[in-house]
């Protein structure tokens, strides 16, 4: 994002060029529930990567999704909003959750990778100062007058309280916060805040507080629907960017191009699919790719497009060392009570039933349009025993990484109340589920271009997922961690069938539909090997990106396959910057934007 607000010279002009439409003021953006429905759709805000088929995923591709307009995800997804200052300094989950990296995190971008300026010390009074944190209590890693609204729901949904009450009667060994994003809380469970102003009910996202109320009083203009194909150059200064309209994406025929040039500086934010693939098409990567698309090479930067980090689905801040990441994410579905407080009605409802609640919200902001369904959970952390279960592929990861950082979870466990698979959920049934995903996982990716300078051309797209058998552990781990939980509240009436294992025929595991949920103290399902062998099979067909995608524009040493400096700057030229998730390995889901500075 261009930070205006710092900015103290009136004269300088600023240009943001987005791929996909304006999302100002308009319903499906701004009301927060409404993320179903864009999700659901898949229409023109977002852009799908496919990736190649994996043995580690049975043979599968997966398809990630990500924001195509003004924002991108902190406009369409379930209210985790992004707190620019200069770029994304914030981490969320796809469901405007509001989720902190470990102080840790920040400080390790600092002392282990070399970023002077980017440790916690420097980056919390950054994040404090783009909040306004609504709920009461300890405030003092929180911010109270910046224009990102964070709340709790004033809905109190019973599918969220009871998972905090089975957490206090379950796991007596964890406790509890007030505070679970505090960048040192870690293990305990609490209420989980979310990018939501709580007075109005509107989705709290970046255009909307950092763009759109700029227009009028700097010259900071918008154009949308432009797709850029690559940055211009002069003896290796960036001097502007060529683009072409975006009403091409649907024609095989490259549009006529135009350029917008730049007398300041040129800055790159498309996102961990877009971002490498303009460096590329500007003649910045490695020689091998840019000589398979017959694109001169400017700068030999072979790190661009490398380190794809995907969260299948995770949270967690680190750079990557090599390849791409993406946080792997489960959404495990449990059949409800007819009395559970779930989103159903605007997921799965009627637009008629719809347009009952957006007419409420339109009153006083509140009701399930003010809702993104997950209100309660915890950053987890393994004790021994659940160290044993996890399996001996992750003991080095553990010891190398996990066990001296405390501020570090493993997975993220939360309860969500919304049923968010393709299956047919027969009428009149409720669902919830428990969400879960791998904070740091160690399977990586890369993604490249494969068409030339064609700027819709098809991505060579590798997600790495569970190639390491690491993050399969850990996702076996959390299926069965939830699903404990799961079964111990009292609006659960079993398994949703479809959505779960396939487990050998008399297991004990054997998912399926149950009257009433088991007692808290009840002894935990045993598993046996065959039953370990179909979750994992259950897990490598079904684990789904979490839309954090980053990591392919490093901020690190050239050296060490780094593409950007700690002041954001690409190596090898001037002028030119790279901002956004892919360049500190935060998560985040991908925007397809450039900005820039257009010649005054």
């Amino acid at each position: 994002m261009i930070n205006v607000e710092t900015d103290t010279d009136p004269n300088t002009s600023r240009k943001v060029l987005e791929a996909g439409p304006l999302t100002q003021d308009k319903p499906e953006y701004v009301q927060p529930a409404r993320y179903f429905g864009n999700v659901m759709r898949g229409n023109e805000v977002f852009t799908m990567h496919q990736s190649k088929p994996s043995p580690a995923l049975s043979g599968r591709s997966v398809v990630i999704s990500t924001g195509r307009c003004v924002g991108g995800g902190s406009s369409i997804n379930c209210g985790h909003a992004r707190p620019f200052m200069f770029f994304v300094l914030s981490r969320f989950i796809a469901v405007m959750g509001y989720t902190r990296a470990a102080a840790s995190d920040y400080d390790d971008w600092e002392t282990i990778h070399g970023n002077p300026g980017w440790g916690s010390e420097h980056l919390i009074p950054l994040l404090k100062k783009a909040e306004t944190y609504q709920p009461q209590g300890d405030l003092s890693t929180h911010g109270t007058q910046g224009p990102i609204k964070v709340s709790f729901t004033s809905e109190s949904p019973n599918v969220a309280s009871q998972f905090l009450t089975v957490a206090s009667e379950y796991d007596k060994e964890r406790g509890f916060s007030e505070d679970l994003q505090g960048f040192h809380s870690c293990n305990v469970y609490g209420r989980w805040p979310r990018y939501i102003d709580g007075t109005t009910g509107k989705r709290s996202d970046v255009p909307h507080h950092y763009i759109y109320n700029q227009t009028e009083h700097t010259q900071l203009t918008i154009r949308e629907r432009r797709r850029v194909v690559r940055v211009i150059f002069e003896d290796l200064r960036a001097v502007g960017i060529e683009h072409v309209s975006d009403l091409g994406r649907n024609s095989k025929d490259v549009q006529e191009q135009t350029i917008s040039f730049a007398s300041k500086m040129v800055i790159v934010s498309a996102g961990a699919f877009g971002s490498p693939a303009i460096l590329e098409r500007s003649g910045l990567g490695g020689l091998d790719v840019l000589s398979r698309n017959n694109v001169p090479q400017i700068v030999d930067l072979p790190g661009v497009g490398e380190h794809y980090m995907g969260n299948s689905t995770s949270s967690g801040a680190k750079l990557a060392t090599n390849l791409t990441k993406d946080h792997n994410v489960l959404f495990v579905p449990y059949l409800a009570s007819k009395d559970a407080d779930t989103m159903d009605p605007i997921s799965r409802g009627s637009e008629v039933e719809v347009e009952s609640f957006a007419k409420r919200w339109a009153e006083d902001g509140q009701g399930l349009m003010a809702q993104n369904g997950l209100d309660a959970g915890i950053k987890l952390r393994p004790n021994n025993d659940d160290l044993r279960e996890i399996g001996p592929d992750f003991e080095k990861r553990w010891k190398d990484y996990f066990e001296k950082a405390p501020d570090k979870p493993v997975i993220i466990l939360v309860s969500l109340t919304a049923y968010v698979g393709n299956k047919t959920i027969p009428p009149g049934d409720k669902c919830f589920s428990m969400a879960y995903f791998t904070t740091y996982p160690l399977s990586t990716g890369r993604v490249h271009i494969s068409a030339g300078l064609h700027p819709y051309g098809k991505l060579d797209f590798e997600a790495g997922f569970l190639d390491d058998p690491a993050d399969l552990g850990l996702l076996r781990w959390g299926y069965k961690k939830g699903r404990e939980f799961a079964r111990r509240m009292q609006v659960y009436r079993g398994e949703f069938v479809p959505d779960h294992p396939e487990f050998p025929e008399g297991s004990f595991a054997a998912a399926g539909a149950s009257p009433q949920p088991v007692e808290i103290s009840s002894s935990d399902i045993r598993y046996s090997v065959e039953d370990n062998r179909a979750i994992d099979e259950h897990i490598r067909k079904i684990v789904e990106t979490s839309w954090h995608s980053i990591g392919t524009c490093a901020m690190k040493a050239r050296e060490k396959g780094g593409v950007v400096d700690a002041r954001l700057n690409v190596y090898g030229v001037q002028n030119l910057k790279v901002a956004g998730i892919k360049t500190p390995l935060s998560n985040g889901i991908s925007i397809s934007r450039i900005d820039a500075v257009p010649r005054l």
